[in-house]
Order: structure tokens, then sequence, then C-alpha cells
């Protein structure tokens, strides 16, 4: 991996972290191919197509450029977006649709690179998690499933693939001033219910105050240099504010009703 210009597939790469991860490592010299479902500024170098729930075009993208680079170094995954909701109120198919991309998008990603991982006896998948799946939150309890469902399926692949060579690594952001914010979907019975309205909104609005405090996700892209250029990366990296990392410890050490109590009062 200790490469002069490794090859990198980024997912998610028009915003957020996906864009902060492509800009950094490109000036740092990797050769880094930006994917997206959404078309990206022709500003943007080896732009490629790619939507992560659906399985030929995963394939295609993966086939593209491995047929051009011969090889593919390093996957960074960090397609995904926000669902705010209670349980109660949040369909089926939206969750459907949330673990599709969140978490069968990244599952689809690394299942088509690993072949070639493989073959090469060497390789690094960079998942982009969340603080949220370790620690659930009010009114995220579906985001926050998929995101432990990813640390689960992660932690078992790293197992799995060590003998070939192939690395595999979480992060695990706090909030972050990214798009996330204005991208994120609200469940569609949460505008209508009567019964969570006003906890839901109170909710809601710290998430956004504390996103829009949140660090830059440029601090991501330089985590994420620093794993590609390690021999024995750790499993997993949390990030993010004190209070955020406090709360992960807090979780193990204290009884479960103290410690829902903290987060219920700072969601109000």
């Amino acid at each position: 991996m200790r490469m002069n210009k490794p090859v990198v597939l980024i997912t998610g790469a028009s915003s957020g972290i996906g864009l902060a991860c492509a800009d950094y490592l490109s000036e740092t010299g990797c050769n880094v191919y930006r994917a997206s479902r959404t078309p990206m500024s022709t500003s943007h170098p080896a732009s490629v197509h790619m939507d992560v729930t659906d399985d030929d075009s995963v394939n295609a993208c993966v086939r593209q450029i491995a047929e051009k680079e011969g090889r593919i170094d390093v996957i960074v995954n960090c397609a995904g977006y926000g669902l705010a909701g209670s349980v109660e109120d949040t369909a089926i198919e939206e969750m459907k649709a949330q673990f599709e991309t969140n978490l069968f998008g990244t599952i689809r990603v690394c299942q088509a690179v690993l072949p070639l991982m493989r073959r090469q006896q060497a390789g690094l998948i960079v998942n982009i998690s969340s603080i949220g799946g370790l620690i659930s939150l009010p009114f995220q309890g579906i985001y926050s499933a998929g995101k432990f469902a990813l640390e689960g399926a992660m932690e078992a692949l790293r197992m799995e693939v060590s003998r070939f060579g192939v690395r595999v690594v979480l992060i695990e952001p706090g909030d972050l001033n990214t798009p996330f914010t204005t991208h994120r979907r609200k469940a569609v019975k949460s505008g209508e219910s009567t019964v969570y309205r006003e906890s839901f909104e109170k909710a809601l609005r710290v998430m956004e105050r504390d996103e829009a405090n949140g660090s830059s996700p440029l601090a991501i892209a330089h985590l994420v240099g620093r794993i590609i250029n390690k021999r024995s990366p750790s499993c997993r990296y949390v990030t993010g504010s004190l209070y955020e990392r406090a709360a992960i410890i807090l979780r193990a050490l204290l009884p479960c009703k103290f410690y829902e109590r903290i987060l219920m009062k700072h969601y109000q």
C-alpha cells in the first residue's frame, strides 16, 4: 500500500465527507475516482457514475476502473443519508430504503471489489460509519440500526479477508458540518404524528444545531490519508467532541436508565 500513487475509489463523492476525502487525497498524490449517483461538476476529474443500490451499476463502475488501472488499492465508502423520525412513525419501506443505501450499498461495493483485492493480495476498505453506530439516538433509531448492522458486518469482514492482505477499517464520526443535515430525510408520518411531533421537533433542532457546530469533514479526510499510510490500521477510529466520545464510555459504565436520562436531557 505504500506506493507512489494508490488507486482510490470513493463513493458518495459529490458532497460532504466523500467530497472532502476526494479533494484531499487527490492533493496528496492519490489517483482518485469520485463515484456518485448524481452528476458531478466537470471540474472534478475522474468522476464515475455509481448507484450503490444497483448491482449492475456498482459492478460496471468497479470493472471500468479495474480495466483502466489494473488495480484498486483503496475503497472509501461514504455513500449514505440520514433518516429521522420515531420508530413507530417510520414506514417499513422507508426503513428498507435507508438500509439499501447505508448498509447494503456499502456491502455491495465491498463484494464488487474484493475479488480484485484478493488477487492483488492487498487492499484497504475504509467505511464511514457513525458514533450513531455505537450508541442509538432518539428519533434516529433506523439510521442507528443500519450503522449498528454495518459495524457488525465489517467487523466480521475484517477477520475473513485479513489472510488475503486486505484491511478493513471503520471510521465513526460525531457531528460534522456537512450537507448531510440538509439532505436528511424525515419519515413521512413524522409530520402527521400528534404523539411524537413536539418531542421529535425539539430533538431535530438539537441534531441540526450540533451538526452546524460540528467539525469540518476535512478532519475525516486527513484521518483517511493517515490510515492509507498505516501498515496495520486499527479496526475502528472514533472522532467527535469530548461529549460524544464520553457518551460511548458512559453507555458501557452507567445503568441503562441513567445513561438514557443523559441523552434524553440533551435532546430535550
